[in-house]
């Protein structure tokens, strides 16, 4: 877990959009596999008092990325090419969510990754997506 550990760091040093990542707690990593859960607070809540669409756009994108990186052919740079999220339920201040992702397959110039959020507690998939990215190196 080395990578992700350093990615991490420099996720939670950072100053801009990712300073969001302080909230989520990476639980395991490796093999192109990611185990991750973040305690749902109001900063991640919409008008509705739900998850905001955008912070699971965000869950998406980040831990696959993590996902990817703790790949032993994953770690080179990279950039979200195409992301889909299907959003199948609701989750509230509060709550837990878990954040499952996995590489599927890394090419010569992109990766596939899917990744699942689920409520800890009621075992419910609040969404289920997909992140193509392009590798740079």
């Amino acid at each position: 877990m080395p990578v992700v550990d350093k990615i991490t760091k420099i996720l939670l040093d950072a100053k801009g959009f990712d300073r969001y990542f302080h909230s989520i707690r990476i639980l395991a990593a490796g093999n192109g596999e990611i185990k991750a859960e973040m305690k749902v607070t109001s900063e991640h809540i919409n008008p509705l008092g739900t998850l905001h669409g955008g912070s699971i756009a965000y869950l998406v994108d980040v831990i696959s990325s993590l996902g990817l990186f703790s790949h032993e052919r994953g770690y080179k740079p990279a950039v979200s090419a195409n992301i889909n999220i299907n959003y199948l339920s609701s989750s509230r201040e509060g709550d837990t969510v878990e954040i499952l992702a996995n590489t599927l397959k890394i090419g010569k110039t992109t990766a596939i990754l899917q990744i699942q959020l689920k409520n800890q507690e009621t075992g419910v998939t609040l969404a289920k997506g997909s992140n193509t990215m392009f590798l740079l190196d």
